[in-house]
């Protein structure tokens, strides 16, 4: 890394992306949770995910215009405060609408500190450093899979899913006050002008290497939204068993992100995310065999493997390809991710409320292979 950009620095931002992994991830850890306890109904407390997902898709790119001039050190300290306040709040919620209302306002601080982060480590970063760089950062959502998404369940099997949102603000700000403390004052990207955006929105490549990212985010989250519920529905799961099961797909996750940051100079920035996503479609052609929680386990290894490296992967690819608009394709790019975990909550709880839970993989299978052959052809075109 060349002198502006310290080993301090991508640490803190590693752990901020694992606080938003955790608040990204605390409702599907802990659904059933707050269904019982508010008394709504499975899908309906799924649209929790589905309206958080709609505002992050949304407001990604405007923020990434409005907030381009501000410092890198105030805005990222700010929005993981913002991020911490929130989720605070959420823990004290009196009831499902206030609740939701909270949830979205949280979610603000993902539209925000991913991009954005990503973008100043891809301007700081040597060229040949940028790809490593930024998939080591992502690493924090891997983590956060690992071990805070099973904490996190298990305190809302527990004590409650209040307890797991307020884990989650602790986190949030401890993360606040690291990157306060470590990035320099003065760091800021150039900003885009309206001729710039123009110019990322007719690019061919990179706008259909966004649309991989929505495809993929989509056929995950037709299922990923709702482990809890399909777990306890078509396995009669315990919380320490889904608990377990978390722990299992993060920690394979880690591997896999673990990997890419390593090889990804080797493997190429186009080429990963096509491996990862054949590793997830894979898994949701051979979850029908997942009849109890040993072999779901041995079936979602390789979906875990290619998860959140995939998510890496794309945003390396994007950074090395136009480093000079990274702020604006990144941005993109994370919308689409958040837009995709949106249409795949709102079709998984359709589904489930005319009961095809036991049907949700297919679907995602089919928005998976999309999502391949979309990637396949960016990179012919590329």
């Amino acid at each position: 890394m060349n002198p502006h950009l310290s080993k301090q620095m991508l640490w803190a931002l590693l752990f901020g992306n694992l606080a938003v992994g955790m608040g990204i991830m605390v409702v599907p850890a802990t659904l059933t949770n707050i269904s019982d306890n508010l008394g709504t109904s499975v899908p309906l407390t799924g649209q929790l995910i589905t309206a958080g997902s709609i505002l992050m898709g949304v407001s990604a790119p405007l923020f990434a215009a409005l907030v381009s001039k501000w410092d890198r050190r105030k805005l990222l300290a700010f929005t993981m405060a913002w991020y911490a306040l929130f989720h605070g709040l959420c823990a004290i919620a009196p009831s499902f609408t206030s609740l939701m209302i909270l949830r979205v306002l949280s979610v603000i601080t993902p539209a925000i500190f991913t991009p954005q982060a990503a973008a100043c480590v891809g301007l700081l970063a040597k060229p040949e450093e940028r790809a490593k760089a930024i998939t080591f950062i992502f690493l924090g959502w891997s983590i956060s899979s690992v071990f805070g998404v099973p904490l996190l369940s298990t305190l809302g099997g527990e004590l409650g899913w209040r307890w797991a949102f307020g884990l989650v603000a602790l986190v949030a700000a401890g993360s606040a006050l690291w990157v306060w403390r470590v990035l320099p004052i003065g760091i800021q990207i150039a900003a885009l002008s309206r001729t710039a955006w123009i110019g990322v929105f007719k690019h061919r490549v990179l706008m259909m290497t966004v649309g991989v990212t929505l495809l993929s985010a989509f056929g995950q989250f037709v299922l990923f939204s709702y482990f809890t519920a399909y777990y306890k529905q078509m396995l009669n799961a315990s919380i320490a068993t889904t608990s377990l099961f978390f722990f299992w797909f993060g920690f394979c996750g880690l591997i896999g992100s673990f990997v890419l940051s390593r090889y990804i100079d080797r493997i190429g920035a186009d080429r990963a995310p096509i491996i990862a996503m054949s590793l997830m479609a894979g898994s949701l052609l051979l979850w029908p065999l997942g009849t109890s929680m040993f072999t779901v386990m041995l079936v979602a290894m390789p979906w875990g493997l290619g998860c959140f490296s995939s998510n890496s992967a794309q945003q390396a690819r994007l950074a090395s390809s136009a480093p000079l608009v990274a702020g604006a394709s990144i941005a993109l790019n994370t919308s689409a991710m958040y837009s995709g975990q949106a249409f795949g909550a709102g079709l998984g709880g359709w589904l489930i409320a005319n009961n095809h839970m036991s049907h949700l993989h297919w679907y995602g299978f089919f928005v998976m292979l999309c999502a391949i052959s979309l990637s396949s052809w960016s990179r012919r075109k590329s």
